[in-house]
């Protein structure tokens, strides 16, 4: 064969071969397009289902508005707002809508807490009275100290009672009162509100009972370490490095116009007066689920979001390790099997110890922030609006709408990881 005869044929050769490659990335890219537009029609479907049940379920719950948020691997993936963070002018809920979040400011507390350890102002460990103005004694068990760890786990012997406690809410405003104030009164020997009764009779750190008034004490602590109050401190460690622009621990911080209006539902959906917390520590943040979203992925996350962190990985360790132990034991706490619980640094577990986080209720507000244990999916859920128990079955089933929603995402994501 001539050189221009094999000169001719190699090069028709590689024309086939390139044909026949640019058919097989044409066929590829047809494959990969149709299967993305699947994906969207199956994304779209899901989030029709989900819309549906939560409307549904808002309905049938009495709710007026509701927002929620799922993260996964450390990211926030899915967020919505559905109804009204005001129904009488028909503003929406959205994920940047402002409300209370209840027993979950406890967390950022619990933060504010391990930063400051963090620091070396305070130690869990240390009887509290070295951080006081007043004594805090136990009178059943005068010899026992009391520490930061029992406050922050719930078993400092600390109880709420209730006649004092209810004082604490002030309809109308950001409370008058100062928080060191009340708490002086109340735990003060000659303070107004002192009782016997304001404290277990059983020893500080061997029973567990959940106190509100304990929180309020421990960010009170956290004030005197650090020179400042709870919310400049939060502000400048938290809310401002997460860009949680929504974000504050006072209605006077807090731009009416962002704020969800509250409701109770009984039978009608009735408006209430917004509300501050003499307490603010154990109860007073204001927030959405958007900047929520983004300080729970710092704490699953070893305490950094998108390059900011908030604490060392070593305190969030701390702030999130079970406390309770074999050695360590509340005498009325299950450690595994039906009812256990157990407890971080103003971090709690539900369901059996199977998800982590916290929940938070008061007068018209439901807020969840759970995460298994393993940090992989997180869901957090707010409505504005109390309930009945009866009432309540729906949104926890909401809840599990979007629990589910992470799960099936996660394993998605799971799967394309591995492609």
């Amino acid at each position: 064969m001539s050189i221009k005869r094999l000169k001719d044929v190699l090069f028709f050769s590689s024309l086939v071969l390139l044909s026949s490659a640019c058919n097989s990335i044409e066929m590829k890219t047809s494959m990969s397009s149709e299967e993305g537009a699947a994906a969207k029609s199956q994304s779209a479907d899901v989030n029709a289902q989900i819309d549906a049940i939560v409307e549904q379920r808002i309905k049938d719950g009495g709710m007026v508005g509701v927002g929620g948020a799922i993260i996964v691997n450390k990211k926030v993936v899915w967020m919505k707002g559905y109804g009204f963070a005001d129904k009488e002018h028909a503003i929406a809920f959205t994920p940047d809508t402002i409300m209370n979040i209840g027993s979950i400011s406890k967390t950022f507390t619990g933060a504010a807490l391990m930063r400051a350890v963090q620091e070396g102002k305070v130690s869990l460990d240390e009887n509290i009275n070295s951080y006081l103005p007043f004594k805090v004694i136990n009178p059943h068990h005068p010899s026992e100290p009391i520490t930061l760890r029992q406050l922050a786990t719930h078993t400092s012997g600390i109880t709420d009672r209730q006649a004092a406690y209810e004082s604490v809410y002030h309809f109308g405003g950001d409370s008058p009162e100062a928080l060191g104030g009340f708490l002086q009164r109340y735990f003060a020997r000659d303070g107004k509100l002192y009782s016997n009764d304001n404290f277990l009779k059983t020893k500080p750190g061997t029973h567990r009972e959940y106190s509100n008034i304990g929180a309020g004490l421990a960010g009170y602590i956290v004030e005197r370490a650090v020179g400042e109050r709870l919310n400049a401190y939060t502000k400048r460690h938290i809310f401002a490095p997460l860009r949680m622009s929504n974000s504050g621990w006072f209605l006077s911080e807090i731009s009416p116009a962002k704020h969800a209006r509250l409701y109770v539902a009984q039978g009608l959906r009735i408006p209430i007066p917004l509300y501050g917390i003499t307490t603010y520590p154990e109860g007073g943040v204001r927030t959405s689920v958007s900047d929520l979203a983004r300080f729970f992925a710092a704490l699953l996350n070893d305490g950094e979001y998108e390059g900011a962190r908030i604490l060392k990985q070593k305190s969030v360790e701390e702030m999130l390790r079970f406390q309770y132990t074999s050695a360590n034991k509340p005498d009325n706490v299950n450690l595994q099997g039906e009812d256990s619980v157990n407890s971080g640094i103003f971090w709690a577990t539900k369901h059996d110890t199977t998800r982590i986080g916290h929940n938070g209720s008061d007068p018209g507000v439901r807020t969840i922030m759970l995460a298994d244990p393993n940090k992989e999916i997180g869901v957090i859920l707010f409505t504005n609006t109390s309930m009945h128990d009866e009432e309540s079955g729906h949104y926890y089933h909401i809840f599990e709408t979007l629990w589910k929603h992470a799960l099936q995402i996660k394993t998605q994501a799971d799967k394309a990881a591995k492609q």
